[in-house]
This record gives structure tokens, sequence and C-alpha cells, in this order.
């Protein structure tokens, strides 16, 4: 018996160290199996206590008095499935007549506390069948993405979501997309998360990074165009769009609506067209974006003005011919200029990290989710790499991209540089990969050494 309760103590013990040092391990040996008994056990009570029940229906409570047996009481949704995964559980339910799918999502806190789970989320599969996704514990604290993703072309894994799934950043259903956040809120991270997972893509890199190329230059290997100045960025934008332009000429010439070509085969955008002929899809990215939009003489205005009118072109024709943009700043609102807010208008998916007033987070999201606002300045300095992300659809969700360091995106893009592409129209602004120069140390006195 003491060898027992040695042993009890010893189990309990290794559960509270692994809860505290290792809570991904933790609820993989003890968390999983403990929390589908509670919810099992606490189900029907849970249901009732937060207004998830509907009376039974009439024709039982007539059979119950006929046959002098008891009253049924009201009944909760009935569970389809109970799934285990890497971060929690995912309960499917089938909503009893006369329930909505709004009340489970309004109920979501309060069955988070009721099952002592770390987050519950709600979303409508179909009319009927609600899902729940539960976490046993800050799945956002330390980002581990799973072994195995569902990489597809122009879809790559870039967060966790703080339900345990996997963010994706799809361009060919969101193609143009706008990243805010404050200095030290993780969007440098973010960026060089997203162009390590398209490096091993067949898509061509273009960057345009007005700090004199210190995000971006390091990954040239990979890009197919950069600028690193806004006049060199003005030229690059242009030649974008002469691009664009010849790719709309190139799907014309094989759209062939003739009575014997079927629907199926009438090429509208890229790739609809045969592989062999289908030019290469181009990322965009661009690192700060009020410095292109900033002007101090009226030569600046003008070629401030040529900027933000390609882009714009680039966000209304780019995505049936393959052009896609990334825009990062950390402000992206009218006092910027005109032409701002249209652009701003076309780019769907909007992601937000820590930002430093509530009018930086409106500029994301005030005019797709307004929910997600209140979300976005609630996120804390000490988190770097938290992120709200949204789309037009309204719906919106708490992410956070795994640590990428310069180096190990470096190394991504040496990897795969033998896939970067040569576009003739944007050969001028190839990058040059040759020996670094050396450079004169700045006139600027050093930081005395530490003793």
């Amino acid at each position: 018996m003491t060898w027992l309760i040695v042993a009890l103590a010893l189990v309990v013990a290794a559960a509270g160290l692994l809860r505290w040092r290792r809570p991904a391990w933790y609820w993989m040996t003890f968390g999983v199996t403990l929390a589908a008994l509670r919810v099992l056990a606490r189900y029907g009570s849970v249901m009732d206590a937060c207004g998830l029940t509907v009376p039974a229906p009439r024709w039982r409570l007539t059979l119950a008095r006929m046959t002098n047996r008891p009253i049924p009481g009201p009944r909760a949704p009935r569970i389809l499935r109970l799934r285990v995964t890497r971060t929690g559980l995912v309960l499917r339910l089938k909503l009893r007549p006369g329930q909505d799918a709004f009340d489970v999502a309004a109920s979501c806190d309060r069955l988070r506390h009721s099952f002592a789970l770390y987050g519950v989320t709600s979303r409508e599969l179909r009319s009927g069948v609600v899902e729940l996704r539960m976490t046993g514990y800050d799945v956002l604290k330390r980002v581990q993405m799973p072994a195995h993703v569902d990489t597809r072309p122009m879809r790559v894994p870039v967060a966790l979501r703080e339900d345990g799934a996997v963010h994706y950043r799809d361009y060919r259903t969101v193609p143009h997309g706008l990243t805010l956040g404050a200095t030290e809120s993780g969007k440098s991270v973010y960026q060089r998360t997203l162009v390590a997972a398209l490096a091993p893509q067949q898509v061509a890199l273009v960057g345009i990074d007005c700090k004199q190329g210190v995000e971006l230059f390091p990954l040239a290997r990979r890009f197919s165009a950069l600028a690193d100045n806004p006049d060199t960025a003005a030229e690059l934008l242009d030649a974008l769009v002469s691009h664009m332009q010849d790719v709309y000429q190139l799907i014309r010439s094989h759209q062939r609506i003739t009575a014997d070509v079927p629907d199926a085969e009438i090429a509208a955008d890229i790739w609809d067209l045969p592989e062999d002929l289908r030019p290469v899809p181009i990322v965009v990215l661009v690192d700060e974006v009020a410095e292109l939009a900033l002007f101090a003489t009226r030569d600046d205005e003008k070629r401030r003005d040529r900027i933000i009118t390609a882009l714009a072109r680039l966000a209304q024709l780019g995505r049936a011919a393959g052009v896609y943009l990334e825009i990062c700043g950390q402000r992206f609102g009218s006092e910027l200029g005109k032409g701002i807010t249209m652009l701003r208008a076309q780019l769907t998916g909007r992601t937000a990290h820590r930002v430093n007033d509530e009018s930086s987070a409106n500029m994301a999201f005030g005019d797709i989710a307004p929910d997600a606002v209140v979300a976005a300045i609630q996120i804390p300095t000490d988190t770097p790499g938290v992120a709200v992300t949204g789309d037009s659809s309204g719906g919106w969700a708490r992410i956070r991209a795994p640590h990428t360091s310069l180096r190990q995106a470096v190394n991504v893009c040496n990897r795969h540089a033998d896939l970067t592409p040569h576009l003739p129209a944007l050969a001028p602004f190839r990058p040059a990969l040759g020996a670094l120069a050396s450079v004169p140390a700045p006139a600027v006195e050093s930081a005395p050494a530490a003793a």
C-alpha cells in the first residue's frame, strides 16, 4: 500500500511539473483524458445552466402522461463526435429544433469556465451543426507548428490560431493583404515567416524595403526584384504594371472562345492557362508603406502619386494576372494622402499586431470586423508576435507566428535560390549577389564595452 501511495504521489508530481513547464506534453499525457471525462460528465448540467437546452417535444410529454412515466426534462444539443487534437478537443454538436448557432457562440466563455479549459470557440459548419474547438492550454504562449501541414500552391502556413488550428495565407482566396503593427510588435518576424514559407514554392518574390533594405535584402537570393528607395520603387511598380498588362494579353490570346471549347477551358486568369504557358505568380512585399506615401517637395509628391496609383492598379487588377500584394506598415490611414483609402479597400486580408492607439486598429478592422478592433488594442506589450487577423467576411481570430530569426529565413532563401524565376520585365531590379563591398563605419560614437 505504501508503494502505491508513493507511486501515486510521483505521478501527481510529474503531472504538475509537466503542466507548469511543458503544457503540450501534459495535455497529451494527462490533460486530454481528464478533459474528455470532465466534458462528458458535466455536459448535460452545463448546457442546462448555460441556457442551451430546449423543452422536450409535445409527443414525448403526451406519451409520458399516457404511460404514467416521469416527465422528460429539457434536452441539450446532441453530441455527434468528440475528437482529440494535439492542443485540445473538438466537439461537434447537432442543435435541437429552435436553437441557434449564435446562442452557442455567446456561451463560449461560460463553457470555458464550466469545462475548466483554456479557451472555447464556436463555428457553424452547416445548418443545425456547430463545432466547438476547445484548447487545453495557451497555444500562443509557445508556438509549435504541427509537423504536417496542408500546403498547396500559393497557400502557406504562417501562424497558429488561438484554437490550435493552423493559420494559412491563401493568395488564391485572399489575394491582397495588409499587416499593421507598432515597433517591436512582431511584424518583421511575421514577414520573415511568410517569406520562408513562400521560398520553396514556384513563385516570384518582389520586395520594396525603403529602410535601405535592412529587412529584405539579406533574403535577396530568393527575390526576383528588390528596391531600397522610393525612386527605385516607383520604377519597379511601373514595371510590374507593364508585366501585368502583358499577362492579360497572354490570357486573351489563349481564351479561344468558340462553340466547341468547353466552358471549363475558357481562360479568365493565369490559373486557367495550360501549365506550360502559365506565367509565374508574383508576390509583392512592401515593408514600410508610409515611406512610399510621405513627401517633402513637389517632386516627391509627383513620385508619391505615381507609386500609390501603381499600387492601386495592382490591387484592383493584379489578381487575375497572378500579382499579389502584401503591404506592411505601422499606420495606414487617410493621413498618408489621397488614394490610400481606395488602396486599403482592395486589401482583403487584414492582420494587426500590437498597435499604439485605437485609430490604428480601426484602420485595419473598422470597415470589416468592428469586434476585432477591441481585440487588437488589448494585445499586451510582452507578447510580441500575437496578432488579430480577419477578412471581409467579418470573422477574426488571434494568431501568433513562430519565431523565425533572420538567420533561419536567410538559410531557407539560400537553400531555394535555384527556384528564383527570371522575369525579363524585372531584370533591371534583380539584386546583385556579388561579394559585399567594404562599408566605412558610421560616424557615431559606439557604446562603451561592459567592464
